[in-house]
């Protein structure tokens, strides 16, 4: 069963990021919303395509009113390493994401297969929160693979904001 439902307060979420600062989704503060994205670490070439391809769009999101954090279980050096060898200099990295915490969020826990993977750490996962900390919409996955994608959700949250479309999900 699902922890998460829509139009419920998401657990909290604090952060270290790569910039020194301890992020809090409380504090962040959205015009409509703030967008988590859980990655899984450095080790992955799909989230350094995701986040590179997110990383040009960073202002299509700030004109929809989004603020966006992007959170994994790796290190701070493994953070570090990725700002430094990923395009990802607009956005906001968090790191040493417990991957306890992580199963409070529903999000799937994996065990390292290689020895370039940390013994755990959390798969993907995209949330859209309301200003109010409450679970607007939530995509969440179990392999690396078929994540949402950035243009459609720009389009869907112009049409949330201009409709006023409640968020589903919840019964």
């Amino acid at each position: 069963m699902k922890n998460l439902r829509p139009r419920q307060a998401v657990p909290e979420l604090i952060v270290k990021t790569t910039n020194g600062m301890d992020w809090n989704l409380r504090d962040s503060q959205p015009e409509n919303f703030t967008m988590v994205i859980f990655y899984r670490g450095i080790h992955c070439p799909v989230c350094k395509k995701y986040l590179e391809e997110l990383n040009t769009m960073v202002n299509d999101f700030k004109d929809k009113g989004v603020n966006i954090i992007c959170v994994s279980s790796n290190t701070k050096e493994l953070a570090e390493k990725t700002v430094e060898e990923w395009d990802v200099d607009n956005l906001t990295i968090g790191h040493s994401f417990d991957v306890e915490d992580g199963r409070k969020w529903d999000l799937y826990i994996s065990e390292g297969i290689k020895d370039s993977e940390p013994s755990e750490f959390v798969e993907p996962a995209l949330f859209l929160i309301r200003p109010d900390s409450t679970l607007y919409s939530a995509s969440i996955q179990s392999m690396p693979f078929a994540r949402p994608q950035f243009v459609d959700l720009i389009k869907s949250i112009s049409f949330v904001n201009k409709e006023d479309y409640p968020a589903r999900g919840e019964a």
